[in-house]
């Protein structure tokens, strides 16, 4: 496992991140969850990302579980806060009320002292930008949190907050975390240069497509039982109309490519995002131990010119 430094801050991170949005503390049961987490420590990934959001809070209760076993100086924890956590009007976006409170909370499910990366996970367009900066600047100087990011924000938003952190003098976003696949490569056009520029490194999700490039999904053929689009407690974020044949077809002609790489297509995905500088991590979610060793398997590898060009004539930006 390779190591990079989160945006520009000096804290290292894997190059592949374990995730828990729609597996732990959902469809994982506890003892699997805490073998995936295992298989992760031993393959060297030491960031983990989770949201308070997920699974209403059981996914952070179920790596406080798992992680008490583990030496808090081992390892990175990244959470975030926006979505609603209840039904009250306060319960939900980027005010200083709400981040301050769900802080609290997600310290609390972890059974931390301090969340090493906390990030925004949307806009939050009520709430005054200078308000949420210094509730998060404020959790900084509390030691509370140790570094910030965001999670989907518009360019434009990044490039506003970046200004007034300057201007004011708070402590710098160093994460994004966006979408971003062979699939999916709408980033590289603001978002990617812009926050090269401002020393803000991406932290990719659904590097897998859900699991589309891992070419488990088959032109013509039935959903395999055991896939996520098969599982109703996994699917309800999946586009089905992005299983198409004419998709499914084209990701079957990056076999050969990961053949001649001597990587699985799920390697292949994930080695081709990790070709770009501005890419800190890449989130990968796992079901079983077995997913990971093969992921984490991506990490360090070089991608020929040649495939890379191959891979961006099949999927363009």
């Amino acid at each position: 496992m390779q190591y990079r430094r989160l945006g520009s801050s000096g804290m290292r991170v894997s190059e592949v991140c374990l995730g828990s949005w729609l597996t732990y503390g959902n469809a994982t049961d506890a003892k699997t969850a805490e073998a995936c987490v295992d298989k992760a420590f031993e393959v060297g990934i030491n960031f983990f990302d989770t949201a308070n959001v997920y699974a209403g809070g059981r996914a952070e209760e179920v790596w406080g579980e798992i992680f008490k076993k583990y030496d808090r100086d081992d390892f990175v924890i990244a959470t975030k806060v926006y979505f609603p956590m209840g039904d009250g009007p306060n319960d939900r976006g980027l005010s200083r009320k709400h981040i301050r409170e769900q802080c609290e909370r997600s310290l609390k499910r972890l059974q931390m002292d301090y969340i090493d990366l906390y990030q925004c996970h949307r806009y939050d367009s009520d709430t005054p930008l200078e308000e949420t900066l210094r509730a998060l600047d404020d959790l900084i100087t509390a030691g509370k949190v140790l570094y910030i990011g965001f999670s989907e924000w518009p360019a434009h938003r990044i490039a506003e907050a970046v200004t007034l952190q300057k201007m004011l003098n708070f402590d710098r976003f160093v994460s994004s975390q966006p979408y971003y696949n062979m699939i999916g490569r709408g980033i590289e056009r603001e978002i990617m240069p812009l926050c090269h520029r401002e020393g803000i490194g991406q932290i990719v999700f659904s590097p897998l497509a859900q699991g589309i490039l891992t070419g488990k999904y088959k032109p013509g053929q039935p959903l395999p039982a055991d896939s996520r689009a098969a599982d109703p407690r996994q699917n309800m974020f999946m586009n089905q109309g992005k299983l198409d044949n004419s998709l499914l077809e084209r990701v079957q002609r990056l076999q050969p490519i990961a053949d001649r790489e001597g990587l699985t297509l799920a390697q292949l995905a994930l080695a081709w995002i990790l070709q770009r500088p501005e890419v800190s991590s890449v989130i990968i979610g796992a079901s079983r131990p077995s997913q990971i060793e093969e992921n984490a398997g991506a990490s360090s590898r070089t991608l020929s010119a040649e495939t890379m060009e191959e891979i961006n004539v099949l999927f363009p930006l």
